[in-house]
């Protein structure tokens, strides 16, 4: 059930969006945001600012950075691939999916908050 989060929720936006609502999903990556190419980087406050915490490759515990534990926006800044974040250790939990270049500006609210408490663990080019 937790593993098809990332899916539905795209089902489901996709369905809200074609129906004229309006529904927070990840964005176009702002260049203001400083994150260093090749590197998904998190944030304290949301819509990317201060100071990024950065992490390249597969990452089974972001848990051990406060800028990840303690995320509040989140930007995909690789240079070929697409992210996937967990909201648990070890690449398990409520997934999403972001794509090379987007980023996600409060992920106290993305996801019907399944982000809140911070990103956990990440694997890259799924």
């Amino acid at each position: 059930m937790k593993r098809m989060l990332g899916k539905a929720a795209a089902v489901l936006g996709g369905a809200a969006l074609a129906g004229g609502a309006m529904l927070a999903t990840a964005a176009p990556a702002n260049a203001a945001w400083s994150c260093p190419k090749g590197y998904m980087c998190a944030y304290l406050n949301t819509n990317g600012v201060g100071d990024p915490g950065q992490v390249s490759g597969d990452n089974t515990n972001l848990t051990q950075y406060n800028k990840f534990k303690n995320a509040n926006s989140m930007v995909n800044d690789g240079v070929s691939c697409n992210v996937r974040i967990y909201n648990q250790q070890n690449h398990t939990g409520a997934y999403w999916t972001v794509d090379k270049g987007y980023a996600i500006s409060n992920l106290n609210t993305f996801s019907g908050g399944a982000f809140a408490n911070g990103i956990h663990s990440n694997k890259w080019c799924v």
